[in-house]
């Protein structure tokens, strides 16, 4: 069944055409990822298809009555209604029927308008809708439903466009970039949900490990064209790889990044049983035969970076704290030459702010902050890039230098070193204010590698850059001798690049991990599960968060307050019985050390849910009463 057509579409700005006549369709249970190289018009088609910009020729036709979700790089709202009524805000058949639930008892309706309503809301499944919203918007650490949609941080509206999207449940989603602005917990949560859910999707998305876990078939963009390739990220690389040598347009540089990032692919756990050795062998036999001799040296750029010397960095007895908040407690670490680093961590924990106390622009509460005499930093921030937009690109490139030294002793010119990183003699001569979002973001990354640094600091290098452009990063940086650090919400460019981890942990607390982001989450599964004192305070807190949120709707007692109501009386008839099973066991004589502790701190957290829900039960039977 056909969800999207899209007909002979092409778009122009100006002399520069982006694609013309492109064809492509999106069938239901087809879940497509559309990936292309910075400002060849990805953007655009997305825009074309939900309706934002128009198309110079050509049709885009939904199929009659399908509900369509779009989530746009930069949402807009509103910003003056609360996360609660922008959520609710819509025409949807459940938040309608739920708004007619909601009169019917505010007017205290006649039986059969109540009768009415009651039978939508079964017929639709709408009982538990508040529940699910809450759930979700819990999972992007959204949990002010009061709160004006105006103070949010622009990735806070992006996680609410995603939960808007995913409450409404479209047959038929659109997505560009979902990543941008989800941690890692987040990003793994959001791959297991559209897992678990039999969607249909066109996607924009720079994550290689959520596009092969998530999509069955790639479309590329490239010189106006679409290439259709049915299967994962590893299938795409290999079958480009052999179009681009058969229609012979493409340098052996491009070939050899392509091919670099296939075997690198292969020798993930992940992608060992997915292709047969035979037809690994085939591959390269074809292109071996094809070439007619054995494939030239991989080109690598190495660039000639500041001489290090014997001390780099040592931080000691760090301390660092903003109000309540603290960011660091006592770290210590001194760097030694080749230290590849990545940092995680949940939103708000201090990251960006130990990159800050690293680089001198903070200063640690207490502790010494010691750096070496030959240390050159190049910092690249979440900022962006600072220049005059009016400059050319070239311009911009040789106001730091004309000429980059490479390693070898050799040099490569600015205009070489911009091709090497995708940029077109023609784009090299235009305008910054011309670039896309992403050709920016790939030139300010330009602006910090040439600059001979010897410790490197990237913070989120890789949001709005193009897969091409993230395999010649990674190739850079593979090569480049110095100290590496990397924060990133990208668990693949992480896996690729880094061998060692700082895991914020929250309150100060920074783990030391010997491996890379994949070794770290396969060691979180080994860890054993018990009722800790952290999640312990984390269910109190869940219970409170959904506490504050029913009290948003309002006083009048909704059906799903009703029904809480009554859940709530089973609730606490089985946390009494839970209690006298705890007190039960302590008594008993028989549990360790360990599990005195255990049922200790569950017996705690009883006791504080037993008050907590008693109380909301006292709430709802005073305002049901005054009904």
């Amino acid at each position: 069944m056909n969800y999207l057509s899209i007909e002979n579409l092409s778009k122009s700005f100006g002399v520069r055409k982006l694609f013309q006549n492109i064809s492509f369709g999106i069938d239901k249970g087809q879940r497509v990822a559309l990936v292309a190289r910075n400002g060849t018009g990805k953007s655009t088609l997305m825009k074309i298809i939900s309706s934002k910009d128009t198309a110079d020729s050509g049709n885009v036709t939904f199929r009659k009555g399908i509900k369509v979700g779009f989530l746009d790089q930069d949402p807009v709202f509103d910003e003056t209604k609360t996360v609660s009524e922008t959520i609710f805000q819509g025409d949807t058949e459940i938040i309608s029927a739920i708004k007619a639930y909601e009169e019917c008892i505010a007017n205290n309706s006649d039986g059969d308008a109540m009768q009415a309503a009651f039978e939508k809301m079964d017929e639709l499944n709408a009982w538990d809708y508040e529940t699910k919203i809450e759930q979700i918007l819990s999972k992007f650490k959204i949990t002010k439903l009061d709160q004006l949609v105006g103070e949010l941080s622009g990735g806070q509206k992006k996680r609410l466009a995603l939960s808007k999207l995913l409450v409404e449940e479209p047959e038929l989603f659109i997505l560009d970039e979902p990543t941008n602005h989800l941690d890692f917990e987040m990003i793994e949560w959001l791959e297991a949900h559209l897992s678990k859910q039999n969607v249909t999707l066109l996607m924009v998305t720079h994550d290689r490990y959520f596009l092969d876990n998530i999509c069955n078939e790639i479309m590329e963009m490239e010189s106006g064209n679409v290439y259709s390739y049915k299967g994962n990220y590893a299938y795409f690389l290999e079958k480009k790889s052999e179009r681009e040598f058969n229609e012979g347009r493409e340098t052996d540089k491009a070939r050899n990044l392509m091919r670099k990032e296939l075997e690198w692919i292969r020798r993930m756990p992940k992608a060992r049983g997915t292709k047969s050795k035979s037809r690994v062998d085939a591959f390269y036999d074809l292109e071996d035969k094809a070439k007619g001799k054995k494939s030239e040296k991989d080109l690598e750029l190495n660039v000639k970076m500041s001489r290090i010397g014997g001390k780099i960095l040592e931080l000691n007895k760090v301390n660092k704290s903003f109000e309540n908040k603290i960011i660091l407690k006592g770290f210590d670490y001194t760097f030694k030459t080749g230290d590849r680093i990545g940092i995680v961590g949940k939103n708000g924990v201090g990251k960006t702010t130990f990159l800050n106390i690293i680089t001198g622009k903070d200063k640690p509460d207490t502790g010494d902050v010691s750096v070496g005499e030959t240390i050159v930093y190049g910092y690249y921030s979440q900022e962006g890039l600072k220049i005059n937009e009016e400059k050319r690109v070239i311009d911009v490139v040789k106001d730091i230098a004309e000429v980059i030294p490479l390693g070898d002793g050799s040099k490569m010119s600015a205009s070489q070193f911009l091709l090497y990183f995708q940029f077109t003699p023609e784009q090299q001569y235009t305008f910054v204010s011309k670039l896309s979002g992403g050709e920016k973001r790939r030139l300010y990354l330009l602006t910090v590698l040439i600059k001979n640094p010897n410790f490197l600091i990237l913070d989120e290098p890789t949001n709005d850059l193009d897969i091409l452009t993230l395999n010649t990063l990674e190739e850079f940086l593979t090569s480049f001798g110095g100290c590496l650090i990397i924060v990133s919400h990208d668990r693949y460019f992480m896996d690729k690049l880094v061998d060692h981890m700082f895991v914020f942990e929250g309150e100060g607390k920074i783990k030391d991990f010997p491996g890379n982001y994949t070794d770290y989450r396969e060691s979180l599964k080994n860890l054993p599960k018990s009722d800790s004192v952290e999640k312990v305070k984390v269910a109190v807190k869940e219970v409170v968060i959904n506490d504050a949120v029913k009290q948003v709707k309002g006083k009048k007692l909704s059906f799903n307050e009703k029904r809480e109501f009554d859940q709530l009386e089973t609730e606490i008839a089985k946390l009494e019985k839970e209690k006298l099973d705890l007190e039960f066991l302590l008594s008993s004589g028989n549990l360790s050390t360990d599990e005195i502790q255990n049922k200790s701190n569950r017996i705690g957290v009883v006791i504080d849910l037993i008050d907590l829900k008693t109380l909301r039960w006292l709430e709802l039977d005073e305002l049901g009463s005054e009904n």
